[in-house]
């Protein structure tokens, strides 16, 4: 009996010990799953429009310079640092510069504020993907209960009696009115309610598609989610060039007007979408990178990503125009009036083009399907950062049983609950004051200049340059360490400063003005993550010991401590250990030894080293 108790003790000791962190099963499914988080609707609803308002074939220059400039190099900086410490978003912080911590939990919130608002678009698509499986696409005449009697069919050659996509009376735009848009903010309404439903399966979709961490996100990304895409994608591109006036759609999407390079807002169009489209400074690249073997070859992984990602945004440019210069032709317009950028496109303009071709119903599910798809891995990958992050915050805790999994349910119900705002006939006014002011811009631009400073200058870009030279086996290119010193910093902080002086109150459809009360939401929202930095700082330094420019030297278990007065003191990295242990090199002999090794817990002015 006795020994049968001690058995049944050690089983249940076993099942409550903590699980292993994990890895990913092959580099297969680490590069799809950043494939699937970096690759999103930005590449297909605005990298396209940016380029035709901005120059076309012009504005790829200002956007390759910022691609090298900081794109590149904060894409490497992220994936290393999650590789290098095997921590996710906001530990890996605390790993080598606690004192920029807060950087770690403000990305977590732009994330849980991303998830709330983003996951909106697919409940829109998911709407009128349903909506295409019928006989007669309904957004394709004028013969529904929700009609008006100004509703008119854009036919085709039907130049004289050409509408705006935007116009209320156009059959397209009635049924996107079906989401019953209300006069403002103030006015919320009620929740639709098919809406919520459809909420609610995406939520539970998503749900059992990560509840098991990279083990099942990663099968997820590999076999499906972030390859048929790509699928969709290819059939609408090789469907759009065969098309009558996809030639005209193509000529207006590259052709080079070199004079629009003098307009400032061309390169701040240009760096915007690299922050909107590489997910750099969420921490997403960091928590997915965390999962790699520590000898992966992660900076040569970043650049076949960077690769990737802008080559689909210029094959998504091509798939949209040419089905908009076909659109253009056939109703005898000028392209610029069919040229529209984010819903505008996807549920206003694209679908009023699919009605067009035969088959639109075909046509029209492939397109919504590439759309569900290219929302749902941005989706799979926010929620794996955030529970990475947290997870690794607490791992003796919630990697045992299924803490995980009720901690995950738990964020996607509270999620559920206050996406149920955004789908209230006011919930499209919410939706764009989070866009704007919480999920790119100058925020993300803030979190940037402060990830290189915290790498080029506290840290150091020589000693991250080592960790990755140490982790790959050979040099990465030497400009990279320059970028994060000084070029990646400088260029942030201009498009930062240039982004604060040229804005302008928000407008809904650049008509309807949000209320005072609104834009002090705006900046709340905006302030309740980048406060976090400061904050942590604040908290770092003041439960520090020794004054601000001491470097204390702390035995363990003792309270005597040494302190060095000199704070540029040479500090040499074991390149070979990933667990932070330096070797310090000091005249002054320590306990009659000229070396001592300890570990890293503060850098910056207030650097506690204790002995190992």
């Amino acid at each position: 009996m006795a020994g049968s108790s001690t058995g049944r003790t050690g089983n249940q000791q076993a099942d409550l010990s903590p699980e292993e962190r994990g890895q990913w099963a092959n580099k297969i499914e680490f590069l799809l799953t950043v494939a699937g988080a970096i690759i999103g609707l930005g590449n297909v609803w605005r990298f396209p429009y940016l380029c035709y308002k901005n120059g076309g074939g012009a504005f790829f220059i200002p956007y390759v310079l910022y691609l090298l400039t900081c794109g590149i190099p904060l894409f490497v900086l992220e994936t290393s640092l999650g590789q290098y410490t095997s921590q996710g978003g906001i530990t890996c912080w605390r790993k080598i510069c606690p004192l920029f911590e807060g950087m770690g939990y403000a990305s977590q919130i732009i994330i849980v504020y991303g998830s709330i608002t983003y996951i909106i678009i697919i409940v829109w698509a998911f709407l009128y993907l349903f909506s295409a499986f019928s006989v007669e696409l309904p957004w394709a005449s004028c013969n529904n209960l929700w009609n008006t009697d100004a509703c008119t069919v854009l036919g085709k050659n039907s130049s004289s009696g050409w509408m705006s996509p935007l116009n209320a009376s156009s059959s397209v735009m009635e049924f996107w009115r079906v989401l019953q848009l209300s006069s403002g903010i103030h006015h919320l309404g009620t929740v639709r309610w098919d809406l919520a439903l459809i909420l609610l399966l995406v939520w539970i979709l998503i749900y059992f598609c990560i509840w098991k961490g990279v083990k099942s996100t990663g099968k997820v990304a590999v076999y499906f989610t972030a390859t048929f895409p790509y699928v969709m994608l290819l059939i609408l591109l090789l469907r759009g060039v065969t098309l009558p006036g996809a030639v005209n759609g193509i000529h207006y999407y590259m052709y080079p007007d070199l004079t629009r390079l003098a307009d400032p807002q061309v390169w701040m169009d240009a760096g915007t979408q690299i922050f909107y489209s590489y997910a750099i400074c969420l921490g997403y690249l960091s928590s997915l990178g965390s999962y790699n073997k520590y000898n992966n070859n992660c900076y040569r992984d970043s650049f076949y990503l960077c690769l990737l990602n802008s080559g689909t945004s210029f094959l998504g440019g091509f798939a949209i125009f040419s089905v908009l210069g076909h659109m253009a032709q056939e109703q005898g317009v000028d392209i610029s009036l069919v040229a529209e950028s984010g819903p505008g496109l996807v549920f206003i303009v694209y679908p009023q083009a699919v009605t067009l071709l035969p088959l639109p119903q075909f046509w029209a599910v492939c397109f919504f399907i590439m759309i569900i798809l290219l929302g749902l891995d941005s989706q799979f990958v926010g929620l794996e950062s955030i529970m990475t992050s947290v997870t690794d915050i607490f791992p003796t805790v919630l990697r045992r049983g299924f803490r995980r999994e009720l901690l995950l349910l738990g964020i996607c119900l509270v999620c559920y609950l206050m996406g149920l705002f955004m789908i209230t006939e006011g919930g499209l006014y919410i939706i764009q004051l989070f866009d704007h002011y919480v999920c790119s811009g100058a925020t993300l631009l803030f979190l940037a200049t402060c990830q290189s400073v915290a790498i080029g200058w506290v840290y150091g870009a020589d000693r991250f340059y080592e960790n990755i030279e140490d982790m790959i086996g050979y040099k990465p290119w030497p400009m990279m360490k320059y970028c994060w010193l000084y070029v990646t910093p400088s260029v942030c902080i201009g498009t930062f400063i240039f982004s604060l002086v040229k804005s302008s109150p928000l407008k809904f459809n650049n008509t309807y003005m949000y209320p005072w009360w609104a834009y002090g939401l705006g900046w709340f929202l905006a302030a309740s993550s980048l406060s976090l930095i400061p904050i942590n700082m604040i908290y770092k330094l003041y439960m520090g010991k020794g004054t601000f420019w001491e470097v204390g030297v702390v035995k363990k278990n003792k309270k005597r401590c040494f302190f060095i007065e000199n704070v540029n003191q040479r500090i040499y990295l074991s390149l070979r250990d990933p667990r932070h242990i330096i070797i310090l090199c000091h005249p002054v002999q320590t306990e009659k030894r000229p070396q001592t090794t300890f570990n890293v817990q503060l850098p910056l002015c207030q650097l506690y080293l204790y002995i190992k």
